[in-house]
């Protein structure tokens, strides 16, 4: 076979990240009929197919190449991110993700700090959960997350980022004021198994998961809620409508009409990271700001 072209694989990627040899096309500055005559060329000099079209799906071929796209693509972002470093790093702009309560309560202190002390340094952010973040990092469209992982459902990182543990951030039980297990000091999981639910999944842990980790049925859902957002969450338990289990640091101070309890049996955890790429230098800057998101998110749970 010949040696695949990077252009030709960047192309593959985009059309698999989409699902859509249209969306790809948009992307990427082509035609939808450019796009399929480059699958097209790198299927040919492959000698195989590397895209099952409907649905739009690498073939195993075409999973070969697309871990290949993603070396070459990690190792040029290291790259580049080890030359920002060596030509000192203190100007530029740094991409950085993180999930939603860190984004709220984490970040803007952070990047304050990070103004006063580098004021040529630009800063986005986007707010992406944990997958998405590790995806970003290595394709080299982001230069820093924040992530988690629970201590029930471990979430390891892949290979060539380097991960480093911030804090562990308890899940707490949180009630209306007025529920008749308010005025508990610790609540145990099972005793909520028969309370009403909010089911959201983007927002909240599975509450599949917390029925096994319970060990009793219960958990059942009476709302629905499509969203990421924990203020909703809290909204509903303030007006007594449900209960919920939330991680400390998504929990607002003073929020009126919720308390927080200490979960047991089992006891609970996440764990909250910060990521970039593995590499033997990394910008004067980056370093700063994972610093100072390191020392924030530990005063806030603190």
């Amino acid at each position: 076979m010949q040696m695949p072209d990077p252009r030709l694989l960047a192309t593959l990627e985009s059309v698999v990240r989409h699902g859509s040899f249209a969306a790809a096309a948009g992307e990427l500055g082509y035609s939808a009929p450019a796009v399929s005559q480059q699958i097209a060329e790198l299927e040919r000099r492959a000698g195989l197919r590397v895209l099952e079209r409907r649905p739009v799906r690498p073939t195993p071929a075409g999973q070969v190449l697309l871990d290949a796209e993603q070396g070459v693509r990690s190792a040029l972002a290291a790259a580049a991110l080890e030359l920002d470093a060596l030509r000192a790093g203190t100007s530029g702009r740094i991409r950085l993700g993180a999930f939603a309560s860190a984004a709220t309560s984490i970040v803007p202190k952070a990047l304050a700090q990070l103004q006063t002390s580098y004021p040529d340094v630009r800063v986005s952010l986007s707010q992406l959960e944990p997958e998405a973040g590790y995806g970003r990092i290595k394709r080299g469209d982001a230069d820093l997350a924040l992530t988690y992982d629970y201590d029930f459902i471990p979430q390891p990182p892949p290979r060539t980022l380097r991960r480093t543990l911030v804090a562990r951030d308890p899940v707490v039980a949180v009630l209306p004021a007025g529920h008749e297990l308010a005025s508990r000091k610790v609540i145990d999981l099972a005793s909520l198994a028969g309370e009403t639910w909010v089911a959201a999944p983007e927002a909240a842990l599975r509450l599949e998961l917390l029925a096994q980790m319970a060990k009793t049925s219960g958990f059942e859902a009476r709302l629905e809620y499509e969203g990421d957002d924990f203020n909703t969450i809290l909204g509903f338990v303030a007006a007594g409508l449900c209960v919920a289990v939330l991680p400390r640091l998504a929990l607002p101070r003073g929020v009126a009409n919720v308390v927080a309890r200490p979960l047991a049996n089992p006891e609970l955890t996440r764990f909250i990271y910060t990521v970039r790429l593995d590499t033997r230098h990394a910008p004067e800057a980056l370093l700063a700001l994972e610093r100072m998101l390191t020392a924030q998110v530990r005063a806030v749970i603190a």
